[in-house]
């Protein structure tokens, strides 16, 4: 039986739920989670350490499967794709900003930025790639490796490496963890030209606040679930809710979410 799937969503889980282990070690990462990520927006994903907000994000880019429920980008469902054809789907349509830059060190800055294309057998769109250079301003630096840039300049040729195939979503996981916070403006920056100019949809795990107030909303995570959503978030009103989270989650009654019954919890907060 199909199901039928917002369209206009980059990307959506529905219905998610990812259990680690077994016995007494089994715990549910997510918790029956729904929600989608349309395009031209950026959402940030937060929660407190262990919150499921990482897995969350692994599982809706196909990098991780679900125990249950379905991940879609756009209208394909990742749990109906073979190995093969994920890859192919994670090369042509997802995007990937890590917080470690993940650059190959032998490459140059172009050839990085256009490697995700080349394992594909894609010809480069050279004005595409050509504009997204000039967009993160490393043309003078196209020659040089990895190891000859800074931090802030690595971070920005992996987001261009990200937009160079022209992907359905991009997905970004602390992508200013390594970098000091001009640098680190500066790719947050970048990454909100790319919703705002190209219309990108663009999904972001991060722990700083500073980060969500470059969002059009931020998801908060808790236990596995969706406990809240803050549309137009900014860093003070960011804060003071990942603040109370991380008190609920230090209070006995509230804190860890290990399952040794394999049922449903009963879902709370927003979905």
């Amino acid at each position: 039986m199909s199901t039928v799937v917002d369209l206009h969503a980059a990307a959506r889980v529905a219905d998610a739920v990812k259990v680690y282990g077994t016995g007494e070690t089994r715990v549910r990462a997510l918790d029956h989670v729904t929600v989608e990520f349309p395009a031209g927006r950026l959402t940030a994903i937060m929660g407190p350490s262990g919150s499921g907000k990482s897995t969350l994000m692994h599982c809706a880019a196909g990098l991780d499967t679900l125990t249950a429920g379905s991940a879609y980008i756009g209208g394909t469902e990742l749990g109906t794709l073979d190995d093969r054809r994920l890859t192919e789907l994670r090369r042509a349509r997802i995007g990937f900003v890590f917080q470690a830059f993940n650059l190959v060190p032998t490459l140059t800055v172009r050839e990085n930025i256009t490697l995700p294309l080349d394992l594909a057998g894609t010809a480069p769109d050279r004005a595409w790639v050509d504009a997204l250079i000039d967009v993160v301003g490393l043309g003078d630096r196209l020659r040089h490796r990895p190891s000859e840039l800074s931090g802030g300049q690595q971070q920005r040729v992996a987001v261009a490496r990200a937009l160079a195939g022209r992907p359905r979503v991009v997905f970004a996981d602390e992508p200013t963890g390594n970098l000091d916070s001009r640098s680190g403006a500066e790719v947050l920056g970048l990454l909100r030209q790319a919703v705002d100019t190209m219309g990108q949809a663009v999904v972001m795990v991060t722990h700083d606040p500073t980060a969500a107030g470059y969002a059009d909303e931020a998801l908060f995570l808790a236990d596995g679930r969706l406990v809240d959503r803050m549309r137009a978030p900014t860093a003070d009103r960011v804060l003071d809710r990942m603040k109370a989270l991380d008190g609920a989650a230090a209070r006995p009654d509230t804190a860890g979410r290990r399952d040794t019954t394999g049922r449903p919890d009963t879902v709370g907060g927003a979905s």
